[in-house]
């Protein structure tokens, strides 16, 4: 791919382009990579604009730092279709999609990316595990209140998935878990208000 086709290109989609998958159909992640060049100009005081502060080198010489990093946690899923019917059903729009990826926006900083099985396990180190029988990370949405957090769990367990354990109000927090129709292990939480004095 051209190293100019993929200007505006999301962080992860950069990393990403770098080992295409043969699947992958041609100009896809581009035309995703030109969409997102189009709806990131800036917009009023919109928080996607990076922060920069200027740092000296050693050398002198004026150095440029991002304060701020958009974070893409990419995971596999057995069946794109359903698994892009879930996140809708809970609220979530999507950035982008391919024919084997699709781009779940959480927040303006964070995305989700469902990858199909053969799509993730090309860009994976190691071995793929079965998120049914293993566990490697959590993935935790934070919300304002405990209403919040019941009409997330109550969303996602209407869209097939499964409500895992208690809820849990020890530390100061209100937090229920479910497992999502992949086996992904989500959690929705809030801080509980201070009981009245």
């Amino acid at each position: 791919m051209p190293a100019g086709s993929l200007r505006g290109c999301p962080p992860g989609a950069r990393a990403h382009a770098g080992r295409k998958p043969a699947r992958m159909r041609a100009g896809s992640l581009t035309r995703m990579c030109k969409a997102r060049a189009l709806r990131s100009k800036p917009r009023g005081r919109a928080i996607s604009r990076l922060k920069t502060q200027g740092t000296e080198t050693p050398q002198g010489k004026r150095k440029t730092e991002m304060s701020e990093f958009t974070l893409f946690v990419n995971v596999p899923v057995a069946d794109l279709e359903r698994s892009k019917n879930f996140y809708a059903a809970l609220g979530f729009k999507y950035f982008g999609m391919t024919d084997d990826m699709a781009s779940v926006i959480i927040s303006e900083r964070t995305q989700v990316m469902l990858l199909t099985k053969p799509t993730f396990a090309g860009y994976a180190r190691n071995e793929v595990a079965d998120p049914a029988q293993t566990t490697q990370a959590i993935l935790v949405l934070g919300l304002d209140d405990q209403n919040q957090v019941d009409e997330m769990v109550g969303k996602a367990v209407a869209a097939g998935a499964q409500e895992l354990g208690e809820a849990v109000t020890a530390g100061g927090r209100y937090q229920r878990h479910f497992i999502d129709p992949d086996g992904h292990h989500w959690s929705a939480l809030c801080i509980a208000a201070a009981p009245a004095s």
